[in-house]
């Protein structure tokens, strides 16, 4: 798949999608953990979901993913996220009501912030190996209900106690919101070759929409 470098208010990796032009389509937007930060996109290509778009045949979605300056945080740059998504919206046919935005590490905490914050702008939500921001009220993650949540976790990540997820996983499912919780019994922090690679989950990227949310099967 061709993947684009591109520049604006944060550089960022973009890969149109393979279905008709003339149709919208769904919109994966993808925040990288905290060493891939930088200047040089290329450092995202090297693995997870970025490397897998580049390697793989047009895909049936469109694909962003921006880069973070050294010492930021997606929490920081929150309202930046949101006109980068308003800006390709306006620049290309993607559907508004089929976004997913997907996290790896720092970039979890970033997509559960931004989703919380933005409930309505977003059909579905790919957390790996991150956690939920302490900031978060209770009426925030209420408002997740409405979203399809994916949560992978390697069994093994020394940075992640399973207990802390299954806590949010709980709490989430008890407010009435669609949560899969997957644990990689031998994956450790960095899983996301093997999660982003699943075709279970590409098949679930683009069946969600904010009209209609299914869960992984």
């Amino acid at each position: 798949m061709s993947i684009e470098h591109r520049s604006g208010l944060l550089p960022y990796l973009f890969a149109i999608a393979s279905e008709d032009t003339n149709k919208p389509a769904p919109l994966v937007l993808f925040l990288h953990g905290a060493r891939d930060r930088g200047n040089d996109l290329n450092v995202l290509l090297k693995w997870g979901l970025p490397r897998f778009v580049n390697e793989s045949s047009p895909l049936p979605y469109f694909f962003a993913a921006p880069q973070l300056p050294e010492g930021q945080t997606w929490v920081e740059r929150e309202s930046d996220v949101i006109a980068f998504l308003d800006e390709l919206i306006a620049s290309h046919p993607i559907d508004p009501s089929r976004i997913i935005l997907s996290g790896f590490s720092l970039g979890t905490a970033g997509a559960w912030q931004i989703t919380a914050s933005h409930p309505s702008r977003f059909a579905g939500l790919v957390a790996v190996s991150g956690r939920v921001p302490k900031t978060l009220e209770p009426n925030q993650l209420a408002g997740l209900k409405e979203i399809s949540i994916q949560i992978f976790q390697g069994g093994k990540d020394e940075k992640l106690p399973v207990e802390d997820t299954q806590q949010i996983v709980d709490t989430l499912r008890g407010l009435g919101g669609t949560v899969d919780f997957t644990v990689l019994p031998e994956g450790d922090h960095f899983i996301a070759d093997e999660v982003y690679g699943d075709s279970k989950l590409q098949k679930w990227l683009i069946s969600q929409s904010r009209r209609q949310a299914s869960v992984l099967v």
